[in-house]
């Protein structure tokens, strides 16, 4: 016992997260798999309770079975609790606990903390966890009342109540999953404002992350805001208003429903219309959306609004020869190697998901293939109505591709390589590039 632990303390933090990360999903899976969370005339296999907690854990949404026609309430609670650890990072939550029974948070502790929230410097941790909490529950609360508002025209007291509590936590942590039944996520809500917004307004503050909502509680003036809140506030904006005019000028769609799924798209995975009926200018849309994601230290995934920044502005700064930085700041020519890496590792994540898909699912449309591998790995949740009637294989391929999604490929691929970077250098060379 004293080994594994003493081995455990030895491990880079990277690798603790994600052994952690792994180690709730398995238990989701147990309990999802126990006769108390699986309703009486239904029956889950191994690989539906591994698929669906693990995109309660990842907070993708994607479902192979429906969330609430299979599923009790206790087993709804268990997959609203998965998302909810998985929003706020295992770390944030045991950090949280720690607390919570009035204990000291150790070193270790402090740096899986400083990992999970992908912050510099550990100065200040323990009260940054404090207020992602707090912020957490008064999100949470606040989008729970607002829904519950439209989901008790609907449905009884303590249904209404549950569903409200339910959507509110899901849509705050960028998790596209429902409890409304049949398959049929907000698709009833289509033109309910209220709903509609709230769910958008949970999203969007989900996914620009944790650190640039507190720095506009602090400052409350764009310019006196920090270079990383201006460039995701910025970028979230411009994607979100350009995703808005793309989808209805591809769509017969609503303006409400084209700005809807604008948000939804970056990570959270909630739609009002059916995925399977959008035209293909549509559906790429939404893969340019989803690939590109929510924002670092959020609740959301893909590569990040940042690194879309910066290679936007590298490719500026290159094609102009200006010199590479933003809103009077010069940025680090490390982030550029760091952006490029990232974007890399990612595209060839989704190729290979894809590429697996389309050998194992030789039936399906390309871009249906390809719409779900990318909503899956922008930890999305957006389907294309397919998801639930793949094989045990392609559901399998689907869970790795949200794991990594979730965790950044960056991080997974590099987190086995612990040695310092190497001082010796050879001599440098030149060669052609374009």
């Amino acid at each position: 016992m004293n080994r594994s632990i003493n081995f455990l303390k030895r491990q880079p933090a990277g690798r603790l997260i994600t052994l952690g990360f792994a180690a709730v999903i398995l238990l989701g899976t147990f309990l999802l798999l126990l006769p108390v969370s699986v309703r009486p005339d239904t029956s889950v296999s191994f690989i539906d309770a591994l698929f669906t907690s693990t995109s309660a854990v990842c907070v993708t949404g994607l479902i192979a079975v429906d969330t609430y026609d299979t599923f009790t309430p206790f087993g709804q609670g268990v997959v609203a609790f998965l998302i909810q650890v998985g929003g706020l990072g295992v770390t944030s939550v045991g950090v949280g606990l720690i607390l919570a029974v009035g204990k000291r948070v150790g070193m270790k502790g402090r740096i899986l903390a400083q990992e999970g929230l992908n912050v510099t410097g550990v100065k200040g941790i323990v009260r940054l966890v404090k207020s992602v909490l707090l912020l957490t529950l008064c999100f949470e609360a606040a989008g729970a009342v607002l829904s519950f508002a439209v989901f008790i025209q609907d449905y009884p007291l303590p249904r209404a109540v549950g569903t409200s509590i339910f959507h509110s936590i899901a849509a705050f942590n960028n998790s596209g999953f429902d409890v409304l039944g049949g398959l049929q996520n907000l698709i009833p809500y289509e033109s309910n404002i209220l709903l509609n917004l709230t769910t958008c307004v949970l999203i969007f503050f989900g996914g620009i992350g944790f650190l640039v909502i507190l720095d506009i509680l602090r400052n409350r003036s764009f310019k006196k805001l920090s270079l990383h809140s201006k460039v995701v506030l910025t970028t979230s904006l411009v994607l979100l208003a350009a995703g808005t005019l793309l989808l209805k000028a591809a769509e017969d769609m609503t303006w409400l429903s084209a700005f809807f799924h604008s948000v939804s798209a970056r990570t959270a995975g909630f739609s009002t219309c059916s995925m399977g009926e959008l035209t293909n200018a549509g559906m790429f849309t939404l893969i340019l959306l989803m690939f590109i994601g929510a924002s670092p230290g959020s609740t959301g995934g893909g590569i990040k609004t940042s690194t879309f920044f910066v290679l936007i502005q590298s490719v500026r700064s290159l094609v102009t020869k200006k010199n590479f930085e933003a809103f009077r700041r010069s940025i680090p020519v490390d982030r550029i190697t760091r952006a490029y890496v990232i974007a890399l590792l990612s595209v060839l994540v989704v190729c290979i998901s894809t590429l697996l898909l389309c050998i194992l699912e030789p039936d399906l449309d390309f871009v249906q293939i390809l719409f779900e591998a990318v909503s899956a790995f922008g930890t999305v949740g957006l389907s294309a109505g397919v998801t639930p009637n793949l094989c045990a294989a392609s559901k399998f391929v689907i869970v790795l591709t949200m794991f990594v999604g979730r965790l950044g490929a960056f991080t997974l691929f590099s987190m086995w390589v612990d040695r310092p970077a190497p001082t010796a250098h050879y001599v440098e060379e030149s060669i052609s590039i374009g």
